[in-house]
């Protein structure tokens, strides 16, 4: 009896001991499995190969990052995706095309974690040289979505073509115009066929990652393009996470990992400088 007793004393040791061993084990491969977890970065057009490149780079393995990127080519979408969890990070959008998306989303609210490059929106023409030879009644193609209609007038504003009332919001729209001195007309289009539809219209309005897949490069081949400065901040890219994760202390090492020189190099070298870094607090966009 007393050695059954002991035999089964044994036992329940051995239980015990294996099952705090696998617990251990348990506990520290979860959280070994949370630390390096994988980040789906969603992104599009040059971007989406820019981040390819991050993804695979010695940078990213020194910051402890695994990163896999994929494609959606729906600004909307991408946007969906990130809110709801299938994607973890976008890098595709400027600072007032998120908040546009939020104004229009209020259950699927979006953060910026912190701001990635500046690419100036351009005005082409394969029929003028100069802003001043836009003749009266010319047809000028800006994007169909509400931050880049915005966008886009602004710089038409910039020009001088057009003149938009005070206090012009974050989505405004023709309707906005007050003063349109050459009478010209405004065809709005999906902004991707930008580079296609050039040689139809008098002009179009082409954002700079659409104008690069179209063999475009903003600063030689626009008629006019937007200045970097203070009043285009809001039109700086960003990376962007749903707002519970605006935390999350290893989406925030993408946003140093973006800045790396050596990253920053590869940026400048391939896209001919059009992608002009800024490395800004995200207060300076507010």
């Amino acid at each position: 009896m007393k050695n059954s007793k002991g035999i089964i004393y044994t036992i329940i040791g051995l239980v015990v001991i294996i099952g705090i061993v696998f617990g251990i084990h348990s506990f520290t491969g979860n959280a070994s499995t949370a630390k390096n977890a994988t980040i789906t970065i969603g992104s599009q057009g040059s971007d989406y190969d820019i981040w390819n490149h991050i993804a695979d780079s010695k940078q990213a393995k020194k910051l402890g990052l695994k990163i896999k990127v994929k494609q959606i080519t729906d600004g909307v979408q991408l946007n969906n995706a990130t809110a709801q969890g299938s994607v973890d990070v976008n890098a595709f959008q400027s600072y007032s095309y998120l908040q546009a998306f939020n104004q229009q989303h209020k259950k699927n609210q979006l953060v910026a974690l912190g701001t990635t490059y500046l690419e100036p929106l351009g005005i082409y023409s394969d029929k003028y040289k100069k802003i001043s030879q836009i003749p009266n009644g010319a047809t000028i193609a800006i994007a169909n979505n509400p931050a880049n209609t915005a966008r886009g007038l602004l710089l038409l504003q910039s020009a001088g073509l057009i003149k938009l009332k005070k206090n012009f919001p974050a989505l405004g729209n023709t309707n906005d115009i007050v003063s349109n001195p050459k009478h010209l007309k405004f065809k709005e289009i999906d902004d991707t066929t930008g580079p296609r539809v050039v040689h139809d219209l008098d002009a179009v309005l082409i954002s700079n990652t659409v104008a690069l897949e179209g063999h475009l490069n903003v600063l030689k081949d626009s008629i006019f393009h937007e200045k970097i400065d203070v009043s285009t901040r809001s039109n700086i890219n960003i990376l962007a996470t749903a707002k519970k994760n605006k935390n999350n202390a290893n989406y925030k090492k993408l946003v140093k990992l973006y800045h790396n020189a050596t990253i920053q190099k590869y940026i400048k070298d391939k896209y001919d400088g059009t992608k002009v870094e800024v490395q800004k607090p995200l207060s300076y966009l507010k």
